[in-house]
């Protein structure tokens, strides 16, 4: 069955506008234009715009989504599979903020009083979890289960103050990449290092022991998945590139 842009559009539940944006941005074209000058769309770009909002759902950026699918290696059904698994793992982190927030309630009106500890946990949690359901799959098949799963202990068992810390210490590597890469500043230069040496602590968090290593192999994973490479240039393109050679020269370093 062939869909028109209208038709496909009622289709899908997005507008016809957006349709022809991805058209002009190359990640969906139509299987064929009539004589009339309309798109015409079929079942392969019916499945192509599936696989779209999936990973528009996930929050990735079009360009993002266009290498993934584009890429020969694209594997639908591992990636249909990874979809699951991420929606999965959401709704067991919603369970999770909906138990603690009604322990919270309760508390409010005289009831049950919460360790510190608990108000938190579903936070950790769902960090966790999201990461496991994201990037679980690469992780552990280049550091080992063993490993994956004592940094998973580690973010669980942070306090309260550490694990605020942990996420501050985050944002600050992400706002100090865009505005190196805006700058135009070069990775083993001062700014560079000094992001590397953030992005070290950062890992102290979860790692328990450091090596250059591991550290460069980390920073390799980030351009050589485009999940990573999506979520470290989500602001500003090159993020992620200029992550991965500021780390390659301070663990050349050590």
């Amino acid at each position: 069955m062939e869909y028109t842009v209208k038709a496909l559009a009622d289709l899908a539940g997005v507008t016809p506008r957006t349709l022809r944006w991805y058209d002009r941005q190359g990640l969906l074209k139509p299987l064929r234009t009539t004589e009339a000058g309309y798109r015409l769309y079929g079942p392969g770009e019916v499945d192509r715009l599936q696989d779209i909002l999936f990973y528009r759902e996930l929050g990735l950026e079009l360009a993002a989504i266009r290498r993934i699918l584009d890429d020969p290696a694209f594997d639908r059904q591992a990636a249909l599979q990874s979809h699951l698994g991420e929606l999965e793992a959401r709704r067991r982190r919603l369970e999770g903020l909906i138990l603690t927030v009604r322990k919270t309630i309760d508390e409010t009106r005289g009831g049950s009083k919460m360790r510190d500890e608990e108000k938190f946990e579903a936070f950790k949690r769902n960090v966790v979890e999201a990461n496991e359901a994201k990037y679980g799959c690469e992780i552990r098949e280049k550091y080992g289960d063993e490993t994956v799963d004592r940094a998973n202990a580690n973010i669980l068992a942070l306090t309260e103050e550490e694990y605020s810390q942990w996420k501050a210490l985050g944002e600050e590597i992400n706002t100090a990449l865009a505005r190196a890469v805006r700058d135009g500043a070069d990775p083993a230069g001062a700014e560079g290092q000094r992001i590397a040496a953030l992005h070290r602590r950062w890992l102290s968090y979860s790692w328990e022991a450091y090596t250059p290593q591991a550290h460069r192999g980390l920073g390799q994973l980030y351009t050589a998945d485009p999940r990573f490479t999506a979520y470290y240039d989500g602001e500003v393109p090159g993020c992620a590139a200029f992550l991965r050679d500021a780390i390659a020269a301070y663990t050349g370093e050590q």
